[in-house]
C-alpha cells in the first residue's frame, strides 16, 4: 500500500470533552460520529456535533447590537439583552474591536479591560478560546485576570494551604483497580455521579467511572452515600443511602471526629508524624473551644441522620480500610471550605492517607480523570505571554467587580480593590450559564461601555454582548487532542467546513493584532497549520528529553491519525510518597505536611474562616427562620445530557424535556402537598427570581428538597399585570425554560475564597396557574444590514447605556 492509500485508509479523528470520536464520510452531507472505539462506555453527547438542529442556531456573519451603534451616532441607547442585532462585513467588525480596545486602553488603561473569559471553551490544545483570547490581550499591554473557578473556588484557595494543590490532587487519585482491590468501605459525600464523569477537561479516550464503581461492587465494597439525593450513585448493586441536610455534612465529620477521639480511634503516630496542628481541632471537636462537643447527638440535630448511626459510622471507618470521597458541590456553598477541611481532618484522624484504597478524595465523578490508570504527562501548550496587569478578581465576584468599582474585596488573607471595567472581551464561555442570581448579573452587565465576545452559536451570552463574532467549531478546524493521563493522543483533522462565515480564534485575533500594530509579535509568522507542527515538535522534544517516552515525527503522527502512549504499569496512590517519608517527600505547605490546623489562615483573622474546620450557620438552609417563606432547598446540579450548557439545544439535550420545560424533582409527599402531579409546570420562587419547570416527583430525593440541573440556556420574560396574579410572579428575573441560577444566590463562600455558592438556596414551588409561556431560548433573528456602523463615537466617554455607572 501506498503512502497515500495509507493516508486515504487511516481512520479521521475529532475530539471534544465528551470523548474522542471517529468520523466517517467527513467534508459529506453523510458525515457521521461514532465514539472511539477503545471507549468501552461512551457518552452520546458528542455525537450531535453536527446536527442540523445544532447547526440551525450558528453565529453566520459578524453582527453588532443596535443599541450599541446607535450610542455611537449620538442617539438613545437600549439596554442589552433588549434589542436586534445587524450583520456586518468582518472588516468592519474587525475595525469596530480595535477602535473600542483603543479607545478604552487610551481613556482608561488596560486595566480597564476585563478579559478572564471564563468557560470550558472546546477541546484542542492550540484553538483553545482561553489561550487564545489571554495572548492577544497580553499583547495589547495585558487585561484584568480571574483566579480559581465556579466549580471549585472555595477547594482551590483553601487546599494549597491543607495539603496540595487542586489540579495535583485530582490529577493523582488512586485508580479504580487498586480501590476494587483494596478498599472495603467506600464512603461518599454528594455520591459518585457517572453523568458529571463524561467530561473530561481536553477529552478523553475511555471513560472510567460506571466500570470502576461495577468492578468494585463486584470485589464486595461497601458503599454509603450521604447525599440529599439516592441516584447519584450507581454501581450496579446495593449503596447505603444516608439523606442528609443539605449543607451540614460538616457537622457529621465533626460528629464523626468526636467519637474517634473519645473512643481513641484516632491514628496519633500518623497524625505525629505526618500532620500538624491536631491538638488545636481536637479542643474544638471535644467542646473545650466552644463549650459545645461536637457529639453525634448534636450533630444529629443539624443533619437530620441518626445518632447512633453516626457513631457506628466512625466506627466502621475505623475498622475498615476506608475511602472516604467528596463531591466539589460540598464546597459550592456558603462556608464551603469548612467541609473539604473536615475530609482532610477526619482522613487524617483515619490514618489511611496514602495507603491503597484507603484515605480521603476529591472527587471520583467530578470528572472523567479521577481514578485514571494512566501515565501522568504534560501536554503541549500554546503560550499565553505575561500579563502586565496585575489586578484580578476571584471569578465568581464578576457581578461585584462590575457593580462595585473602587471598592475593597479579601482574598486569602489580601486586600484588593475592585476595578473599573470599561470592556468586557470573552471567548469561549456562557457567563450567562455559570453564574449566580442572574437578575443581578443582567444588572451589572449593562455597566461596562463594551461587551465582546466570540461565540459559535447565539447563546444567551452572544445575545448580551455588543459585537459578537462568529467562530468555528472543533469539527472545522484542525488539532490536537492530548488530556492528562489518557492512553492516546489523536489528530483532530477538520471534517466540515465553517459554516457560513465563522472563522477560528486565532484568525480573529491575528487580524485583529495587525490592525493593532503587534500582529507579527502574536503570530509569529506562522499560521495555524505550522503552530501546530510547532506545538507537537517541542512537546515531542520536551517529552523525549524528560521521559521515556518516545513520540513519531509529526508527519506520521498526522497520517496515523492516533498514537497510543506507552504506559509503566504503575498503580496510582494519591499521596503515597508522603506516606511512606513525608521527611524526603515533603508536601508543599507551610510546614510540609498536612495543616489539620493552619497557623497561616488563623493569622488572617477571618471569622467566617478560621485555621481550622468548624461549623458554620450557611445563611440559607432548612435549619434556618427563612424556611417558615421558601421551605425547600434547591440542588443545582450538573446535568446528564449536556456540558454545563453546551450543546443544550441538541435533541439529546432537549429529549429529556417535559412540554419543552427543564424537569424538576422533589420528594413525593413534598409534591402532594402541593397538588402536583408528574408533568405538572411549576414555578420555583424566592426573592431573587423565578422560573418554570415541569415537576417529577420521587422517592429518591429527601423531603424538604428539589433538584433542577443546571445548563438550560437562560430565557427570561417580564411578567405583566394582564399575565395573571401578577403579585405571585413579581420576582427580579422570570425565567421561562428552567434556569436554576435565576434563583441561586451571588453570595461568596468566605471572605477567604470568595467562591461560588450555588447549592446553598432555599425556594418554594407551586403549580403554575397560567398558559405557559412560549420558550424562546432557540429563537433568535439577526437583522439584515440597512445602515453602515458609525466610524467612532461621537462623546470622549465611549459608548453608554441606559444604565448609569
Amino acid at each position: 500500500m501506498s503512502d497515500t492509500e495509507r493516508a486515504a485508509a487511516a481512520p479521521v479523528y475529532t475530539a471534544s470533552h465528551w470523548g474522542l470520536y471517529a468520523v466517517q464520510n467527513p467534508n459529506s452531507a453523510d458525515m457521521q460520529l461514532t465514539p472511539y472505539a477503545g471507549d468501552a462506555d461512551p457518552t452520546a453527547i458528542g455525537l450531535y456535533l453536527n446536527h442540523p438542529d445544532v447547526e440551525a442556531l450558528r453565529v453566520r456573519k459578524p453582527a453588532v447590537r443596535k443599541g450599541w451603534l446607535a450610542v455611537r451616532k449620538g442617539e438613545p441607547g437600549t439596554p442589552r439583552g433588549s434589542d436586534e442585532y445587524l450583520e456586518i462585513e468582518w472588516d468592519e467588525a474587525l475595525n469596530l474591536v480595535a477602535e473600542e480596545l483603543q479607545r478604552v486602553r487610551s481613556a482608561h488603561g488596560n486595566e480597564a479591560i476585563y478579559g478572564g473569559s471564563y468557560g470550558w471553551a472546546s477541546a484542542g490544545r492550540f484553538h483553545h478560546a482561553q489561550s487564545q483570547i489571554h495572548r492577544f490581550l497580553n499583547g495589547f499591554g495585558g487585561y484584568v485576570r480571574h483566579v480559581d473557578s465556579y466549580s471549585l473556588g472555595a477547594a482551590r484557595a483553601l487546599m494549597p494551604y491543607l495539603v496540595a494543590s487542586m489540579d495535583e490532587l485530582v490529577a493523582s487519585h488512586t485508580d479504580w483497580d487498586t480501590l476494587a482491590e483494596h478498599t472495603q468501605l467506600f464512603l461518599s459525600f454528594g455520591g459518585v455521579p457517572a453523568k458529571n464523569a463524561q467530561i473530561a477537561v481536553g477529552g478523553t479516550a475511555e471513560h472510567r467511572v460506571r466500570p470502576g464503581l461495577a468492578k468494585m461492587r463486584q470485589a464486595g465494597v461497601r458503599f454509603i452515600n450521604i447525599s440529599p439525593v439516592r441516584d447519584d450513585i450507581d454501581t450496579g448493586g446495593e449503596v447505603e443511602w444516608w439523606p442528609i441536610r443539605p449543607n451540614t455534612d460538616t457537622a457529621l465529620l465533626l460528629a464523626l471526629a468526636h467519637t474517634l477521639c473519645v473512643r481513641n480511634l484516632h491514628d496519633t503516630a500518623f497524625l505525629n508524624t505526618h500532620c500538624v496542628g491536631f491538638e488545636v481541632f481536637e479542643q474544638y471537636v471535644l467542646g473545650q473551644t466552644d463549650g459545645q462537643p461536637k457529639t453525634p447527638a448534636w450533630a444529629a440535630a443539624i443533619t437530620g441522620l441518626p445518632a447512633a448511626d453516626i457513631e457506628q459510622l466512625a466506627l466502621d471507618l475505623a475498622a475498615n480500610r476506608s475511602m472516604i470521597n467528596m463531591a466539589w458541590a460540598l464546597q459550592r456553598a456558603h462556608h464551603g471550605e469548612q467541609p473539604f477541611w473536615a475530609l482532610i481532618s477526619v482522613a487524617a484522624m483515619l490514618g489511611q492517607i496514602g495507603l491503597p484504597g484507603g484515605g480521603f478524595a476529591v472527587c471520583y465523578g467530578a470528572a472523567n480523570l479521577m481514578g485514571s490508570p494512566h501515565r501522568r504527562l504534560f501536554g503541549p501548550t500554546f503560550d499565553q505571554g505575561r500579563n502586565a496587569v496585575k489586578a484580578f478578581i476571584p471569578v465568581a465576584r464578576i457581578a461585584d467587580m462590575l457593580l462595585k468599582p473602587g471598592e475593597s474585596f479579601t482574598y486569602q488573607g489580601a486586600t484588593h480593590t475592585y476595578p473599573d471595567i470599561r470592556l468586557v472581551y470573552w471567548a469561549g464561555g456562557n457567563p450567562f450559564h455559570h453564574h449566580q442570581d442572574l437578575a443581578r448579573l443582567t444588572q451589572a452587565w449593562q455597566k461596562p461601555d463594551t461587551i465582546i465576545v466570540h461565540e459559535q452559536y447565539w447563546t444567551p451570552s452572544a445575545k448580551m454582548a455588543d459585537i459578537v463574532l462568529p467562530a468555528s467549531t472543533t469539527l472545522e478546524r484542525d488539532d490536537i487532542f492530548y488530556a492528562t493521563r489518557e492512553p492516546v493522543i489523536a489528530a483532530m483533522k477538520q471534517v466540515q467546513a465553517p459554516v457560513g462565515e465563522a472563522r477560528d480564534d486565532y484568525s480573529i485575533f491575528a487580524d485583529l493584532a495587525a490592525r493593532l500594530g503587534f500582529g507579527d509579535t502574536f503570530t509569529e509568522g506562522l499560521d495555524a497549520t505550522a503552530w501546530l507542527t510547532r506545538l507537537y515538535d517541542t512537546w515531542r522534544d520536551q517529552l523525549a528529553a524528560r521521559t521515556d517516552v518516545t513520540l513519531p515525527p509529526f508527519d506520521t503522527f498526522w497520517q496515523q491519525g492516533i498514537h497510543t502512549l506507552p504506559q509503566t504499569g504503575e498503580r496510582v496512590v494519591l499521596l503515597d510518597a508522603f506516606r511512606q517519608d513525608p521527611v524526603a517527600n515533603p508536601l508543599r505547605t507551610a510546614s510540609g505536611r498536612i495543616e489539620i490546623f493552619s497557623k497561616t489562615i488563623a493569622d488572617f483573622g477571618l471569622a467566617d474562616c478560621p485555621g481550622y474546620a468548624c461549623w458554620r450557620e450557611p445563611h440559607e438552609w432548612l435549619g434556618s427562620p427563612l424556611v417558615n417563606q421558601y421551605p425547600l432547598h434547591l440542588i443545582s446540579d450538573q446535568p446528564k445530557n449536556k456540558l454545563h450548557s453546551q450543546l443544550d439545544h441538541s435533541p439529546h439535550s432537549r429529549g429529556d424535556r417535559i412540554n419543552e420545560r427543564e424537569p424538576i424533582y422533589l420528594n413525593a409527599e413534598d409534591a402532594q402537598a402541593r397538588g402536583i402531579e408528574h408533568g405538572t409546570l411549576v414555578r420555583t420562587f424566592n426573592a431573587r427570581g423565578s422560573c418554570l419547570a415541569a415537576a417529577v416527583p420521587s422517592p429518591d430525593i429527601r423531603p424538604g428538597v428539589v433538584r433542577l440541573s443546571t445548563g438550560a440556556w437562560f430565557d427570561p420574560a417580564r411578567i405583566h399585570a394582564d399575565d395573571g396574579d401578577a403579585a405571585n410572579v413579581d420576582t427580579p428575573v422570570f425565567d421561562k425554560h428552567g434556569n436554576p441560577n435565576a434563583l441561586t444566590a451571588d453570595v461568596p463562600a468566605s471572605s477567604f475564597s470568595q467562591g461560588c455558592t450555588a447549592q446553598t438556596c432555599l425556594v418554594e414551588v407551586e403549580r403554575w396557574q397560567h398558559a405557559a409561556p412560549p420558550v424562546t431560548a432557540y429563537t433568535f433573528t439577526v437583522a439584515p444590514p440597512a445602515v453602515a456602523p458609525a466610524a467612532a463615537a461621537t462623546t470622549p466617554s465611549g459608548p453608554s447605556h441606559t444604565t448609569t455607572r
